[in-house]
């Protein structure tokens, strides 16, 4: 059994700072660049998430409108 497509899984290490490394490959499907603020969404039973960057614009655009909108 594969896994399905369009799903992935990758490992990373923590280093002694709290730091980790996205893996290449991630970076390159979801377009994270150096300089990109990323989310970390925690839960105590199901884990941390990270997710792609565009999965808030909806949100911050509703929430915060610009100003030609408020018009």
């Amino acid at each position: 059994m594969g896994i399905p497509k369009g799903k992935y899984v990758w490992t990373a290490t923590v280093g002694e700072k709290g730091q980790i490394v996205i893996p290449k490959q991630a970076r390159v499907i979801f377009g994270i660049k150096p300089g990109d603020t990323l989310i970390l969404l925690g839960d105590d039973n199901r884990g941390i998430a990270i997710p792609p960057k565009n999965t808030f614009n909806h949100l911050f655009d509703v929430a915060m409108p610009s100003e030609e909108e408020d018009k």
